[in-house]
This record gives structure tokens, C-alpha cells and sequence, in this order.
């Protein structure tokens, strides 16, 4: 059987409620934060987050956008990790794109709010982890298979 690892890693992601980010501090270190599930992805090399344009995590993106994204299935205990880079968001047409109907609740200003941004995460290669085996894998190779 071929792996498919849009199929096998998508399903992963598309079922879990929470992903991890990371991004790199002003010394170097890795710096890990659990966030809500991406709002969009685009096959496994797009991801799109909401976030608080004043968060360290945005500060740290924009001085370097090196990151990591990972998922994991808990009951499986298999999980993946991308990297890539992220872009913080601030155009009014990507940040009402990924706006959802009751995010006042964390925007209270709306759509509009200057505290509202959008990280778009894009991949370049990936681990993947299940059954005590790594693969890692290139987006680019992954072609047609993907979304």
C-alpha cells in the first residue's frame, strides 16, 4: 500500500481541536503554544490562525518566521510536525476570511479590531509519527497529493 500522507496526516489534523505552534525568541530558543485548531488549511502546506495582534507569539513572527506546527492524536499517539514559515496578517480582506461568526467574544471591536490578525502558516517538510515509525516527508514532493 502507497502512503498517502495528505490522506493520512490530513485526517489527523482535520480531527483534532487543538494544534501547537512554535515560533523562535529574540535568544534563540523554541517557544511552544497550544492554539484552537486552524480555521483553514489548504492540502498540508497552508494553515490559517486567529491570534491577538499584541501577543508575544505575533512579536516573535515578525522578528524571525521560522515555526513549527504540530498535531497530535492522543488516542493513537501519533502526531505530526511542520515546518515552515509563518506570516502574520493584517489586510482587511484576509483578516474577514478567516473571521467566524461569535470571534467578538475574543475581538469585541469585530473584524475590524486592531487586536484581531490572522497567522498563515506555510509548510515546507514534515515528521510524521504512528505505530514507533518516523517519516519525514517534503511538501513540495507531495504534488497532486494534496488538497
Amino acid at each position: 500500500m502507497i502512503w498517502n500522507p495528505e490522506s493520512t496526516i490530513g485526517n489527523l489534523i482535520d480531527k483534532q481541536t487543538t494544534a501547537f505552534i512554535a515560533s523562535v525568541d529574540a535568544d534563540g530558543f523554541p517557544n511552544l503554544k497550544a492554539m484552537l485548531a486552524p480555521r483553514e488549511r489548504v492540502g498540508l502546506r497552508e494553515f490559517w490562525f486567529t491570534t491577538n495582534t499584541s501577543s508575544m507569539r505575533v512579536a516573535q513572527y515578525r522578528a524571525c518566521p521560522l515555526a513549527a506546527i504540530y498535531f497530535m492524536d492522543r488516542r493513537f499517539f501519533r502526531g505530526v510536525m511542520l515546518r515552515g514559515r509563518m506570516e502574520v496578517c493584517e489586510d482587511d480582506r484576509t483578516k474577514r476570511m478567516i473571521w467566524r461568526e461569535g470571534d467578538t467574544q475574543y475581538y469585541p471591536l469585530g473584524v475590524t479590531d486592531p487586536d484581531y490578525c490572522v497567522l498563515r502558516f506555510i509548510a515546507a517538510d514534515g515528521r510524521y509519527y504512528s505505530d514507533f515509525n518516523s517519516q519525514s516527508f517534503d511538501i513540495a514532493d507531495l504534488g497532486a497529493t494534496e488538497d
